[in-house]
């Protein structure tokens, strides 16, 4: 039996709308930074969380999936990986948790947060299935769209 994953080229539609969210995601993120009252040292603070997110989401889903391709993967790698991303999510939210920010904004900063999380996933794996299914237009046409 074959232990190799059957990969499908993911549609172009789908990395579209995968790429739309994560623009989405950052941008709204970043906007509410660039408009925030907040001191700088805050606002790099917050910068600072969602990269360390960002990092650590697709650090993960890329260890998964070598894991489930049979390439090795240390645990230490995996457990560090995990860490990043527990980390991000406690100190975005013990962040807002302590910020002098409305209800609504602290919303709006979790929501496009976990908005950009999920999208660089979707993301890196589209962008892994469209290279490891043979064809690379997929790469191409997300490349495309996201300027």
């Amino acid at each position: 039996m074959n232990n190799k994953l059957q990969l499908i080229k993911p549609s172009t539609p789908f990395v579209g709308a995968s790429w739309g969210a994560l623009a989405i995601g950052i941008a709204c993120f970043l906007l509410g930074l660039w408009n925030a009252t907040m001191q700088l040292n805050e606002k790099g603070f917050y910068l600072a969380v969602l990269l360390l997110g960002l990092y650590a989401a697709i650090s993960i889903q890329k260890s998964v999936r070598d894991k489930a391709e049979g390439i090795n993967v240390t645990g230490i790698y995996i457990v560090v990986s995990w860490f990043a991303l527990a980390a991000s999510i406690a100190l975005l939210i013990i962040g807002l948790i302590n910020a002098d920010l409305a209800l609504s904004e602290k919303g709006f900063y979790g929501i496009s947060f976990i908005l950009s999380l999920f999208s660089v996933v979707v993301v890196q794996k589209n962008t892994r299935d469209s290279i490891n299914s043979g064809g690379d237009s997929a790469v191409e046409d997300s490349r495309k769209i996201s300027l």
